[in-house]
């Protein structure tokens, strides 16, 4: 049978994929949602702000109302949608793709869970609460679901550019070379 008419198996499988990626993205919902829990009744008690490393790194309360950096104030509603597209666009991708790298999976699970980390708390709060500040250069308070977004999209862009399948089948004759695995 010619090589072009041959149905080829997901790799990683489908199944594979979905059993990494939702328990990882619930992950980083749980423990993004613990750890904000934790930092408002802290608040509340007075006991802000704390330096964990002095003159590395500190926890202190902030209600950030915008996305990334404080930027978008006032537009919550919007990265909520962003959030539920963002997950939406993952789960179709990850069913629909014949080769992704495993990294690619890692990382979608990690922005999806920290996106919908950062929009419970824009639905449930009205704002994201960020408590994680460097002390040693000026960059804005951040949060586990931050982490997930951020560590997640490098995680995710490395997997697709540079350790997915799909580059080197695409690149030689019946497949094979670095898949992520």
């Amino acid at each position: 049978m010619p090589e072009s008419n041959r149905s080829v198996a997901p790799q990683p499988r489908i199944a594979w994929r979905f059993a990494v990626m939702v328990p990882l993205a619930v992950a980083f919902v749980v423990i993004d949602q613990i750890s904000k829990i934790e930092v408002r009744a802290a608040q509340s008690a007075g006991a802000f702000p704390i330096e964990v490393i002095r003159g590395v790194i500190g926890l202190e309360y902030v209600e950030n109302r915008g996305a990334a950096f404080g930027l978008g104030d006032g537009f919550g509603w919007v990265f909520v949608l962003l959030a539920f597209v963002m997950v939406v666009a993952s789960m179709a991708y990850l069913s629909r793709a014949t080769l992704v790298s495993r990294f690619e999976v890692v990382g979608l699970g990690m922005v999806c869970g920290g996106a919908v980390g950062n929009a419970i708390d824009r639905v449930t709060q009205g704002f994201v609460t960020d408590f994680l500040t460097f002390r040693f250069f000026d960059f804005p308070s951040f949060n586990v679901a931050d982490i997930g977004i951020t560590v997640g999209v490098v995680v995710a862009l490395i997997g697709f550019a540079v350790l997915s399948p799909a580059n080197a089948a695409s690149g030689e004759e019946g497949g094979g070379g670095a898949d992520g695995r």
